[in-house]
């Protein structure tokens, strides 16, 4: 098996034939919920023309071996070697490949949709925290049907995207920080449960905040907390999150606190802000 063999295997089929189940399917794309992280809503697309994926949520994509090579955590050689341990058919159409789709910003405008304003309200989170910190965000994919979405703001001025269908990032993947000169601070894998905090506690705490955008983040998130007394914790209660926590309080001496035994019993902080409701 080389490269040159090994990007002519058909990555829907692969994907399948790993217990992956396609969750929506047209001519053109095949979506998954992403094999990287659990998630209900699919983030995780495959171009069937291009043979090619893209993961809205991590802000990766590209061939059959960058997925191997990101979901094994190996080199090319052991993608490959992976790749001839079994058979697997070959995509009919494999010319012009291209790691992420093309997209616009059409405008972002403040939050007023009364269709993303009722999913905020489905999720139990105070509008105006939401409106303070979040925007309505118009997008398309190549030229092609103008979407909107609730959008926040990273570090890199990318836009996480969701509404009630898609959720994904558009520009850079990066880290989202909330300067309040404090020695405190409290840290969220998105922004849904950072605005759930916000809403628990009716106010905006005198703390900073770290919002990862993604647990693939924290190892960069390390250099950001060095200087702070109390690193306060809200991860989710899934494989992602301990993952996150673990790293933290392994590489941070006495002064990560883990909240999640505050919702121990739900899946994030969203979930057990809306149980309260």
């Amino acid at each position: 098996m080389n490269c040159k063999k090994a990007k002519l295997i058909d990555l829907v089929s692969f994907l399948k034939k790993q217990g992956f189940s396609a969750k929506k399917t047209t001519q053109k794309e095949t979506w998954f919920c992403s094999p990287f992280r659990n998630e209900k809503t699919p983030s995780f697309k495959v171009d069937n023309k291009k043979n090619i994926f893209y993961d809205f949520g991590e802000g990766i994509g590209g061939t059959i071996i960058d997925f191997i090579m990101k979901y094994n955590n190996c080199s090319i050689k052991k993608a490959l070697e992976i790749l001839s341990e079994d058979s697997f058919p070959f995509h009919q159409q494999t010319k012009h490949i291209k790691n992420k789709p093309t997209y616009s910003i059409k405008k972002v405008t403040e939050l007023t949709n009364q269709k993303l304003l009722n999913y905020l309200n489905t999720r139990k989170i105070n509008l105006q925290f939401a409106k303070q910190f979040c925007f309505q965000v118009h997008y398309s994919f190549d030229n092609k049907n103008e979407n909107y979405g609730i959008g926040f703001m990273n570090n890199s001025g990318g836009l996480e995207i969701r509404n009630k269908n898609f959720k994904g990032c558009l520009g850079k993947k990066e880290i989202t920080t909330i300067n309040n000169n404090s020695e405190v601070v409290s840290m969220f894998e998105s922004w849904s449960d950072f605005l759930s905090y916000l809403t628990l506690k009716n106010e905006i705490p005198k703390e900073n905040f770290i919002v990862l955008n993604s647990t693939s983040m924290i190892k960069k998130a390390i250099e950001l907390v060095t200087n702070y007394n109390s690193i306060k914790l809200f991860f989710d209660n899934d494989d992602a999150g301990n993952i996150a926590t673990d790293f933290l309080i392994k590489n941070i001496e006495n002064r990560v606190v883990d909240n999640r035994i505050h919702y121990k019993n739900y899946n994030d902080l969203n979930e057990f802000l809306i149980s309260r409701m």
